[in-house]
């Protein structure tokens, strides 16, 4: 699992919160699972790397 877990999921929450979404709403959830995806996107390319994430 990635090391920054956590702090991707508390990062996504404050992200999702500070655009007015109720946390446990439906709006919310589907902000919260975007924005997680997201960043572990970001975590799991580094630079030049192919543009999806590795299986390993």
């Amino acid at each position: 699992m990635l090391a920054g877990c956590g702090s991707i999921e508390s990062a996504a929450q404050d992200d999702c919160t500070s655009i007015g979404w109720q946390i446990g709403s439906k709006g919310y959830q589907d902000c919260f699972k975007a924005r997680v995806y997201e960043r572990k996107l970001d975590y799991s390319n580094p630079p030049g790397d192919k543009p999806y994430p590795s299986m390993l």
